[in-house]
């Protein structure tokens, strides 16, 4: 079974509006997982634009599912992740003007940089994911600076406007994780996806876990975040069972 993961950063976005203490993206991860989330995602950026450091101390308290840190690579990050320790780590790029992640990690500009990081998480027993396109060098890239996992970036495949740029896409997922998994990589995905395209997308690919993020917050302003999470989980357990019944 494919496993979800929650980001609830936009929780935590709607807090920043007003700088004050709710909601509470803490709460929110309480409840993500009572409506089924097996992973909480959450980013700390730089320059702290919705979850910030205390945040990432209390998720560690509180979280007692897998709990997942996307972060830069910027020095004062990963000292954060190593002293708090989550489960796992997923290294992105990050620019401050952009509204989100604009792509994956450019791993084979930064070989030399990533293997010495992957290695000090490692150390400390963090698992590691890289979040890439679905590229033949970048995936090579990320077997050779260590990590465990990559998390093969969604986005061209969300935003693609009609069925024939839709299996273009699909197929480039495709052939990025039976290369990786060739390579003796796991393989994760997410960015942009929704309850109306995640169906497809596991239809075709064969993967460990869904990071999915806005699109159940954005759910979850009408029907509250547990039933959000809920429906997602039970949309992904259905493409699962018809997926074993082919």
């Amino acid at each position: 079974m494919i496993k979800l993961g929650v980001n609830i950063d936009h929780i935590a976005t709607i807090r920043q509006a007003r700088r004050t203490f709710e909601p509470d993206p803490v709460t929110a991860a309480s409840l993500a997982i009572l409506g089924g989330a097996d992973i909480i995602t959450i980013h700390l950026r730089e320059d702290r634009r919705h979850i910030q450091d205390r945040d990432v101390r209390l998720f560690r308290e509180v979280v007692f599912t897998k709990l997942n840190l996307e972060m830069s690579i910027a020095r004062e990050i990963v000292d954060i992740a190593i002293k708090t320790k989550p489960e796992q780590v997923t290294l992105v790029p990050e620019k401050r003007q952009e509204i989100t992640t604009e792509g994956g990690l450019d791993v084979v500009s930064q070989k030399k940089v990533l293997v010495d990081i992957v290695k000090r998480l490692g150390d400390e027993g963090i698992l590691v994911s890289l979040f890439i396109d679905p590229e033949n060098s970048q995936i090579a890239a990320s077997k050779d600076v260590g990590a465990q996992y990559i998390e093969l970036h969604t986005g061209n495949y969300a935003n693609a406007k009609d069925d024939i740029s839709k299996g273009r896409q699909i197929k480039k997922l495709q052939s990025g994780v039976e290369i990786a998994q060739k390579l003796g990589l796991r393989v994760n995905a997410g960015h942009g996806l929704t309850y109306q395209n995640v169906g497809l997308l596991m239809e075709s690919i064969d993967v460990e876990e869904l990071h999915i993020g806005h699109s159940i917050v954005s759910r979850a302003v009408f029907v509250g975040i547990q039933k959000a999470v809920s429906e997602m989980k039970e949309l992904i357990y259905k493409h699962c069972l018809q997926k074993k019944g082919e």
